[in-house]
């Protein structure tokens, strides 16, 4: 992979591919040009008497008080330690190392008036795979993220601790040890690491990036019911499809129908089968499905606008300092929300498709898809954890982007509760994944009950992923490990090949 030049725009894939794939980045000459012109800016404005907040002033309700240039550098670095009250268990490496890459591209654009030995510092730490640090609690959503990117900029003075080949070090060692000497913060930087939405950028990007590798299980999955409950592919016809011209609806449609090409299961019953219509969770599959892939799709836009956007406070434009409020999270909060909505509905009828393949209704298919019904249970409590799981997602789709706590003796009256909706939709998407897990390991067991007869082309294909991973369930066994496994499987993206 080329080197990501910081300063440029990302994309969600850049992002996974700087904090999870090894991917390294570089501060160009033009870059760090244009920092230090805006960096220049700034050190007129501290050399100034004229109060610029952020630069020569207190923080917040604290904005009023004046502070002398030569206590610069003891403002910002107190405000970073001073910032740093997260709690509770640390973000994951790869969201702490999106955080760290985030924050660094975006200084590098030169709108912050920090030194290019910020951004470059951070780089090198990305480059050498250190992850700072971040605990996930603590950030309202507005002024930034400030708890955990102060966590963050710890890092780069020196102080808190990083992630390093495996292990948790503090700072100070690890920079030593990579030959690097840690930061002494300049008027603004401290506040310039600070003021910004890359925490709840990283957290709710990971989770918008594994509900696409969601869907895709799920889309697997419900091909894959249709065929162990012997329904009909009616409901998928173009035709209709064309009526409810939705993007996502008519994707989801040809995902389908591709899925099911050439099944002779559906073919052997299409002479006899009584049934006219299928459960709403079966024949309402691209409605469902399709709304929530355009759901989720939005919500990676809005993502990606913040991503190239300038989220400090103040900026340098327009060769002057200009206070504002861009480091507000509401965008990306309402995003969130309505993802972990979509998510949620994804988990919803994937545990109804799962309760019908259960039922013992469909023809051939025995109770619980037990070998023997009676002495054996089979999966039927498979669905009662997936029945939890989206008992638990309902009342974690409940918007955090309509709740507002006054902060900072009411200067920050109005905040965005981001981070609290990036959070949730973490949660929400990893058990969508394990319900959909739950309907692959169910639904591939009613289609190889129906052997010989063959499942669609790519149904079969599917099947092949999942076996290759996870054997046929031959009795009633421990089942949990088996349903961990499928989960992470579905985290992998692996399905995602078998639609392309």
């Amino acid at each position: 992979m080329k080197p990501f030049v910081l300063g440029n725009l990302a994309s969600l894939g850049d992002m996974v591919e700087v904090s999870c794939l090894g991917r390294r980045v570089v501060l160009a000459g033009r870059q760090r040009a244009g920092m230090k012109a805006s960096r220049r800016i700034v050190e007129e404005a501290a050399a100034s008497h004229v109060p610029v907040y952020g630069v020569n002033t207190g923080f917040g309700e604290l904005s009023r008080v004046s502070i002398p240039k030569e206590k610069l550098w003891l403002l910002q670095r107190n405000l970073v330690l001073s910032h740093a009250a997260g709690v509770g268990e640390p973000l994951p490496e790869d969201e702490a190392r999106g955080l760290l890459f985030l924050r660094a591209n975006e200084l590098s654009r030169g709108y912050s008036g920090c030194r290019p030995q910020v951004p470059a510092l951070m780089a090198e730490l990305l480059n050498a795979g250190v992850a700072p640090v971040v605990p996930s609690r603590g950030s309202v959503g507005a002024s930034g993220d400030l708890a955990p990117m102060a966590h963050m900029a710890l890092a780069l003075i020196g102080e808190g601790e990083v992630f390093y080949r495996g292990r948790r070090h503090a700072s100070a060692a690890v920079l030593r040890r990579l030959g690097l000497k840690p930061l002494r913060l300049e008027a603004k930087e401290g506040l310039s690491l600070l003021n910004g939405t890359q925490a709840m950028q990283s957290v709710g990007g990971f989770a918008l990036y594994r509900a696409f590798h969601v869907f895709s299980a799920v889309q697997i999955a419900g091909a894959m019911s249709l065929e162990a409950l012997a329904g009909t592919p009616e409901p998928l016809e173009p035709a209709l499809h064309v009526l409810k011209p939705h993007f996502g609806q008519g994707r989801a449609a040809e995902q389908l129908r591709k899925l099911l090409a050439g099944s002779e299961i559906r073919e052997s019953h299409r002479e006899d089968d009584p049934r006219t219509q299928d459960p709403y969770s079966v024949r309402c599959m691209p409605q469902v499905h399709g709304a929530a892939a355009d759901c989720l799709s939005n919500a990676v836009m809005t993502l990606t606008t913040e991503m190239g956007s300038v989220t400090d406070n103040p900026v340098v434009a327009e060769n002057r300092i200009i206070s504002g409020g861009n480091f507000h999270g509401q965008a990306l909060s309402f995003a969130f929300d309505h993802a972990a909505c979509a998510a949620a509905s994804l988990a919803n009828i994937s545990e109804r498709r799962v309760f019908q393949l259960l039922s013992g209704q469909a023809p051939g298919l025995k109770p619980f898809l037990a070998r023997d019904p009676g002495v054996e249970s089979g999966w039927m409590i498979a669905q009662y954890t997936a029945a939890a799981l989206v008992s638990e997602n309902k009342a974690l789709a409940h918007p955090a982007s309509c709740d507002s706590v006054p902060t900072s003796a009411f200067r920050e009256d109005f905040v965005s509760m981001g981070m609290n909706a990036a959070l949730k939709l973490k949660r929400i998407v990893w058990n969508a994944a394990q319900v959909a897990a739950i309907e692959l390991l169910c639904a591939a067991q009613g289609v190889e009950d129906r052997l010989p007869l063959k499942p669609g082309r790519g149904v079969a294909r599917a099947l092949e992923v999942l076996r290759r991973e996870i054997a046929a369930s031959e009795r009633d066994e421990v089942l949990g490990p088996r349903l961990e496994a499928a989960r992470e499987l579905v985290l992998s993206g692996r399905f995602m090949e078998v639609l392309s």
